[in-house]
């Protein structure tokens, strides 16, 4: 599976786009939602998880920007069996008929030039995530009562499909970007997205907190590679992968990056919340929650420390996990 080497560590710090921070108003532009042509669909096999039809949501480019265009794979995670792809299934993250009909486009995808001065007039795409594999999949479960779609593969292939005969036959330049989820979807489909368009196009990727590390939890157990492992098995992922990269003697099938020809820019926080919580310390490893309450010393007891003039309360630490008021601080590597 994809799990990018531990050596590649990017350590900026920066959110790409908050999808859940923004509110609608007035000035952010709210982009109705379009669902993939159904003989576009049928013909490839391309559904969401229940079987609706994969959506998107565009915002067409103007003046210098009328032939370049922006696609940006959202994020939500995985399901790794068939009771969490099933509970999926009933909501936005694996079906059309529970998206929102219309989407506002925020950072990268707005198309104000004060916020985003580069890509504002360009053609921006929102691709919705709806199969629980970062559109690699192929498969099909049915039990006789109940039928999941595995079609990540087709709907990325149904939604360029969809949109190449827009305009996108026709770019000039061109930009993949995906976050979380999303980003690991970029790594799978970079170049795949480049062979889509003209040869005489510029087309570069960007992958935003798409770099999973590959290591054991705080119980020493490989709890995000076995996730990985059911995704690819349950979902038929691996049918998809890069095969140069996994038919490869010299590297561990999951060192994918050498082998991305296209231009691929990284964007990944040195301190990734979701990563602590589900790979470094998910809850079957910390049982007791020691790594909720990690720091020594409170806020409360600072403010009430240096109010009451207890003690000195300046406290600069040092980068983690050198701090020996962490309980649990990370060994050093």
């Amino acid at each position: 599976m994809v799990v990018l080497r531990l050596s590649v560590v990017v350590v900026v710090l920066l959110t790409f786009v908050q999808w859940c921070a923004y509110s609608q108003s007035p000035s952010q532009l709210f982009v109705d939602i379009t669902l993939v042509k159904s003989t576009t669909a049928k013909d490839l096999g391309a559904y969401c998880l229940d079987g609706s039809l994969p959506a998107y949501h565009f915002s067409k480019g103007f003046g210098s920007g009328t032939n370049n265009w922006l696609l940006h794979i959202e994020g939500g995670g995985w399901c790794n069996d068939v009771k969490s792809c099933l509970e999926r299934a009933k909501t936005r993250r694996g079906s059309s008929h529970y998206m929102a009909k219309g989407r506002v486009f925020p950072g990268i995808l707005s198309n104000k030039d004060s916020h985003n001065p580069d890509f504002y007039n360009w053609n921006r795409v929102l691709l919705r995530y709806c199969d629980g594999a970062s559109l690699a999949g192929n498969s099909k479960y049915e039990d006789g009562t109940k039928s999941l779609y595995f079609r990540g593969q087709k709907i990325w292939q149904a939604m360029i499909s969809d949109l190449l005969p827009q305009g996108l036959a026709h770019a000039e330049k061109a930009l993949l970007s995906g976050d979380s989820a999303g980003g690991l979807a970029v790594f799978l489909h970079c170049d795949n997205f480049s062979r889509s368009l003209p040869g005489n196009a510029t087309v570069k990727c960007i992958s935003d907190a798409g770099l999973f590390l590959d290591i054991k939890d705080v119980a020493h157990n490989d709890t995000i590679r076995s996730l990985f492992h059911d995704v690819v098995s349950l979902q038929g992922v691996e049918q998809n992968l890069n095969q140069e990269c996994t038919s490869s003697q010299s590297d561990p099938k999951q060192y994918l990056l050498s082998y991305i020809k296209t231009p691929l820019f990284i964007l990944n926080s040195a301190y990734d919340t979701w990563q602590f919580h589900n790979i470094l310390v998910p809850s079957l490893a910390d049982r007791k929650g020691k790594w909720n309450n990690c720091k020594k010393n409170t806020v409360a007891e600072a403010v009430g420390d240096w109010y009451f003039e207890r003690k000195v309360t300046k406290l600069i630490e040092c980068p983690y996990p050198c701090s020996a008021s962490c309980y649990h601080s990370v060994p050093a590597a």
